[in-house]
């Protein structure tokens, strides 16, 4: 215990457990509204539109992580108008995902920049964290939980049924819009934490383990903040005191307790 309170005493190590916090307060209601749209195919279209803003990055010698999220927020807000298409967002988010992979490798190809360097990045790793990926997940910690609290009835209503939701008056495509480009600058946001591979981490397994014990949407999102703050210091805490890579592990957590969140019987959770 003594070896976790001195790794603690190191800034990278306490820069990490700040965003973890961080992270788990925003990122698992981002999840709920994954579940509830019924988009999980955003984070792999997400993932690959980060890429290429990354190689973007790379090649202007910006900031990569800054272009990952412009174009990924961008990106989220364009695919608004098919969200009330028949076909839903999902063959958009495939037909998005190919073109962003090829357009990254391209303009790798092109400019002759180390692709290794965005793959690093797509990889992360939590103890890389930078003060600029804390402070864009403290602005999401703040904006989430406050667009929830605002929006909480046209949210219910949206997410359980988009034709109920317009029937009840709900500015259904502004706020698909506004949904689209938080969740698309969310992922971005994580993307250093755990990599894009691993983002699910943060934000889908803590939605799905409070799919399982929540009723309500209120209840979903109380339920998936506990998760997430239970999962990723739970799985963090657990890599430094076993000396182990702490991506893998806090998702190992985090997998292996929803998996048991699903293994108990639905009667005794309904008690």
């Amino acid at each position: 215990m003594n070896s976790i309170w001195t790794l603690l005493e190191i800034p990278s190590v306490r820069l990490a457990l700040l965003a973890l916090l961080l992270g788990s307060v925003a990122l698992p209601i981002v999840g709920v509204f994954i579940v509830g749209l019924d988009i999980m195919p955003v984070r792999f279209a997400m993932m690959h539109v980060a890429l290429l803003g990354i190689a973007i990055g790379l090649l202007t010698g910006l900031d990569p992580l800054l272009c990952a999220l412009v174009l990924c927020a961008l990106t989220g807000g364009a695919l608004t108008p098919l969200a009330r298409s028949s076909a839903g967002l999902s063959g958009a988010m495939g037909l998005l995902m190919t073109l962003a992979i090829a357009a990254a490798l391209l303009v790798l190809s092109i400019s002759g920049v180390n692709a290794n360097g965005a793959f690093e990045l797509l990889w992360g790793s939590i103890l890389a964290t930078r003060p600029g990926d804390v402070a864009a997940l403290a602005v999401l910690a703040v904006l989430v939980p406050v667009l929830y609290g605002l929006r909480r009835k046209d949210l219910a209503l949206l997410l359980h049924d988009r034709e109920l939701a317009v029937c009840s008056g709900v500015a259904v495509e502004r706020l698909t819009l506004v949904l689209l480009v938080v969740i698309a600058v969310a992922i971005a946001s994580a993307i250093r934490l755990t990599g894009a591979l691993l983002v699910d981490a943060l934000t889908l397994l803590p939605a799905l383990a409070a799919r399982r014990v929540g009723r309500s949407l209120s209840a979903m999102v109380g339920w998936s903040v506990v998760f997430g703050l239970a999962f990723n210091l739970g799985g963090f805490l657990l890599a430094l005191l076993l000396d182990l890579p702490p991506g893998p592990v806090l998702v190992l957590v985090g997998g292996l307790c929803t998996v048991l969140l699903y293994s108990i019987p639905e009667r005794i959770l309904t008690k």
